[in-house]
């Protein structure tokens, strides 16, 4: 396994928000070097999620191998830690087959875990967070907010009140081991063993990546993303508390499906979840160190990366 020491192949990570040219400047660079793309998305993990998430398509796939795409059923679960142990063996791996690994998405968490190192936190407990689950739909997401401040107020400083996914894990750790998730996160495993070479990628402008995820969206839904959700409704296994349906625009989808948003409603909701995704991925990032930005619409972004990373 590579240290990340000199003459080593190089890891390279391209991180941005969404909609900002990620998956274009990586295959790009798959088409000049041999190199294969992990994906850092948390939602592209999942199969039958294509049109909602972007998701590389066959031809897209073709130009490079693909990792961490289309491994889980909508009804798993997919943790920081699994992910930072697929990637890390999976750079090692790409290195074996002489070839540069590129870590492409907007998964931050998952960026977290590799560059800064990751906790060792305990296991996902299903029973658990149903209870979370159902406390949430009984009293509401403020209430298990005001709870989580009671035993862990330096958890609760760092999340929203609207953010259930990081709410329940929160909840979830303290009440299956009885210490905190603060208490927890102060003890780092040894990061990843590899040298990182980071860029970010982003409009220089917010209202010129605004306008982007606004086109995005409606692209997507032009292609279909509603009679996609509409095929994992009629599973009837899936539920809008799962990670996956929470996903930017399933969610939305899906309440437009129950009934509880007109389809203009739908739209609005789902652009401006997508707007806010954009927002905390760019607050990640402002705060990332040795971070080399990238302008949306600069025709030098692949040889700035290559004269970085080219074996």
């Amino acid at each position: 396994m590579s240290d990340g020491t000199a003459g080593a192949l190089p890891v390279v990570a391209i991180m941005g928000p969404t909609a900002s040219g990620k998956t274009g400047l990586a295959l790009d660079i798959a088409s000049q070097i041999n190199c294969e793309i992990i994906s850092v998305d948390s939602a592209l993990v999942y199969r039958g999620m294509d049109i909602g998430t972007a998701k590389p398509d066959s031809r897209e796939q073709g130009i490079a191998q693909h990792w961490l795409i289309d491994i889980l059923d909508p009804v798993q679960s997919y943790s920081v830690a699994e992910f930072y142990n697929d990637a890390v063996r999976l750079i090692g791996e790409i290195h074996n087959r002489g070839n540069v690994p590129l870590l492409v998405g907007g998964t931050m968490m998952y960026f977290n875990a590799l560059i800064n190192g990751i906790s060792p936190l305990p296991k996902s407990d299903e029973a658990i967070r149903e209870v979370i689950s159902q406390e949430a739909k009984v009293h509401g997401w403020q209430y298990l907010h005001d709870c989580l401040k009671e035993v862990d107020p330096v958890s609760a400083l760092r999340i929203h009140p609207n953010d259930p996914q990081r709410l329940t894990r929160a909840l979830e750790v303290y009440r299956s081991s009885g210490r905190t998730l603060t208490d927890w996160q102060g003890q780092k495993n040894e990061k990843c063993p590899y040298a990182i070479t980071q860029f970010a990628i982003a409009p220089t402008e917010r209202a010129v990546l605004h306008e982007r995820i606004a086109q995005r969206f409606d692209l997507m839904l032009e292609a279909g993303l509603v009679n996609e959700v509409e095929n994992l409704r009629a599973r009837g296994d899936l539920h809008d508390d799962l990670p996956s349906i929470r996903s930017v625009g399933y969610r939305q989808v899906w309440q437009y499906l129950e009934g509880a948003l007109n389809y203009p409603q739908m739209r609005e909701k789902g652009i401006i979840a997508t707007r806010q995704l954009a927002k905390r991925q760019l607050t990640w990032l402002r705060g990332w160190e040795q971070l080399k930005w990238l302008d949306t619409f600069a025709d030098n972004n692949t040889a700035k990366i290559l004269a970085k990373v080219a074996p």
